[in-house]
């Protein structure tokens, strides 16, 4: 399967299985066996509040989120992040379905919690920035794109309820 098609595949909705490399198998849970969870999901949860203040108001019962060290000081906010990472573990336990591994948050964050699908996006963004930092160099090209190829499956799979 061609690079790109992959992404077009997810961009449009695409019902077709993602194929994974043995190096991408192996790269996804190497990563998440070498991360921190409760460092790593605070503080990408924190950058993305601090970075896109928008997406803040899905959490307004979390209380003090004015600035960017009352975000980051935040005990729901880290309690959020770490959750998030725990959520990310499913997937990577059931890579070859991770669609319907996520049926149920899909459900949840369309329908009850409305959240905007661009806001996993985000986030996303967030998690490689902070993950890449955690790793430094050993974060090369090829880890980034098997990385940013499951998050890219994951926003999909979150956002599928959208579609």
């Amino acid at each position: 399967m061609p690079e790109n098609s992959v992404s077009a595949d997810l961009q449009t909705g695409s019902d077709k299985m993602v194929e994974w490399t043995d190096f991408e198998r192996d790269t996804i849970k190497d990563i998440f066996s070498r991360i921190k969870y409760d460092v790593v999901g605070p503080a990408a949860f924190a950058r993305c509040l601090v970075v896109y203040p928008w997406t803040q108001r899905y959490f307004g019962g979390f209380g003090n989120l004015y600035n960017a060290a009352a975000i980051k000081g935040n005990p729901m906010v880290s309690k959020h992040g770490t959750t998030i990472i725990h959520g990310l573990d499913r997937a990577v336990k059931n890579l070859d379905d991770i669609e319907n591994t996520y049926t149920e948050l899909s459900v949840l964050h369309s329908e009850k919690l409305h959240v905007d699908p661009d806001n996993f996006k985000l986030l996303a963004d967030c998690l490689t920035i902070v993950v890449a930092a955690q790793l430094g160099k050993e974060f090369t090209g090829e880890v980034q794109a098997a990385f940013q190829k499951f998050l890219a499956v994951v926003v999909s799979s979150l956002g599928r309820q959208y579609h």
